[in-house]
């Protein structure tokens, strides 16, 4: 039978990046005890309030269809959060909310941009990008975040990546995978770009209440004629512990808005009443859960590098925030995919190949913080053993 060649577009390196996992979670569920580094998913229950919250949703009844765009106390909460954070005045009806971020970064993708845009994103991305705007065939013009700058944008060469195709810039700060934080003086000349060039600025914000050392995110959306051309998309995911809930939305111009609304209704037709029931409680109570959750991943990411550092197979930085490092095994003489693989087999440790996040991934792994601190030191310890026996093998091949 034929296919579609969407499924083409949909495929690919991003596609391939979750090969290393699927066989991990094959080996778990088959009984192995298997260190599950390899995808962004916390160790950490969804606090008890949250979970109260929805009990009692459930139990006052709903469970019924929710209106497409979000529940209105829900859009209110996370308009008031935006206004906080911004500076900027955000109304509910820019709101709308989704059954997790990528869903809505998918649904924006397909409002904004034809076949044959082209669309500025810095490299390595998260791997479900190629597929994300591969599907309304938009073209996707990487711009490499390098590893010798510590993976942080470098505005020259998105101004160099621009042509009279271009429609729009994608940021993913704080950056999955590689932890690096956007700058102001970065934030503000992509800003100018969007201006002079009439693009659209898609700020991809999950990770931004998991910023280290007491850093504060910069949206794009905050900074002057921005917030009419910005769209930021974000989730409960990360921040509060609630990747299973499938909740996320996307912030943007009004008319922006209602074009979602009608894609919602052909694509989801609302989520659950009883988890934005519990969203609304996860936004307006904020305080001392997530300052929890953004401490661990502080300190198992420094404990996880201390535990690597000096390994002659890798070397591994201190992210700015988020819940990952991204290791560099070049050293190892081993491909990313390489050594993953071969950790995998080796040691029952399973990371992610830095591949499938683009080129500038290549040779690189993305090493998820979320399991408890003594498991995530003892993977620490195996992964270095490997890197430094597995380096010294690769390099007489």
């Amino acid at each position: 039978m034929r296919y579609s060649t969407l499924t083409d577009r949909v495929a690919g390196e991003g596609a391939d990046a979750w090969a290393v996992h699927s066989r991990a979670v094959g080996r778990a569920r088959a009984g192995d005890d298997i260190f599950l580094l390899s995808i962004g998913d916390p160790d950490f229950d969804t606090p008890a309030p949250i979970r109260r919250a929805a009990i009692e949703a459930l139990e006052r009844g709903r469970t019924h269809y929710s209106p497409v765009g979000g529940e209105p106390e829900l859009k209110l909460a996370i308009a008031d959060s935006a206004t906080s954070a911004t500076g900027v005045t955000v109304s509910p009806d820019q709101v709308i909310v989704f059954p997790g971020a990528q869903a809505a970064l998918f649904a924006v993708t397909q409002c904004l941009f034809d076949g044959g845009d082209e669309v500025i994103v810095a490299e390595p991305t998260y791997v479900t990008y190629p597929g994300v705007f591969g599907a309304p065939r938009v073209t996707l013009v990487s711009v490499g975040l390098r590893p010798e700058d510590g993976f942080r944008l470098d505005p020259d060469r998105v101004r160099a990546a621009v042509t009279p195709r271009t429609r729009g810039i994608v940021l993913n700060f704080p950056h999955n995978p590689t932890g690096a934080c956007l700058t102001e003086e970065t934030a503000l000349a992509v800003a100018d770009l969007c201006r002079r060039h009439d693009l659209w600025l898609i700020s991809d914000e999950v990770y931004a209440s998991l910023m280290f050392g007491g850093r504060r995110h910069l949206s794009p959306f905050s900074l002057p004629e921005m917030a009419s051309r910005t769209v930021v998309v974000s989730s409960l995911s990360k921040s509060h512990a609630m990747t299973g809930w499938r909740c996320g939305w996307a912030i943007g111009p009004e008319p922006l808005a209602r074009h979602l609304v009608n894609l919602g209704q052909a694509m989801f037709f609302g989520i659950a009443q009883f988890v934005q029931d519990a969203a609304v409680v996860a936004i307006r109570s904020g305080g001392d859960e997530l300052d929890r959750i953004r401490a661990s991943y502080q300190r198992r990411a420094a404990a996880l590098v201390d535990v690597l550092r000096g390994a002659p197979g890798l070397s591994a930085r201190m992210p700015d925030a988020g819940m990952y490092l991204f290791a560099d095994v070049r050293p190892s003489g081993m491909s990313g995919k390489r050594f993953a693989s071969r950790l995998l087999d080796a040691t029952d440790v399973s990371v992610t190949p830095g591949e499938g996040f683009g080129p500038s991934g290549a040779g690189h792994v993305r090493i998820t913080l979320g399991c408890h601190e003594d498991r995530l030191a003892e993977a620490g310890r195996r992964i270095r053993t490997f890197a430094s026996a597995g380096g010294a093998v690769e390099a007489g091949r």
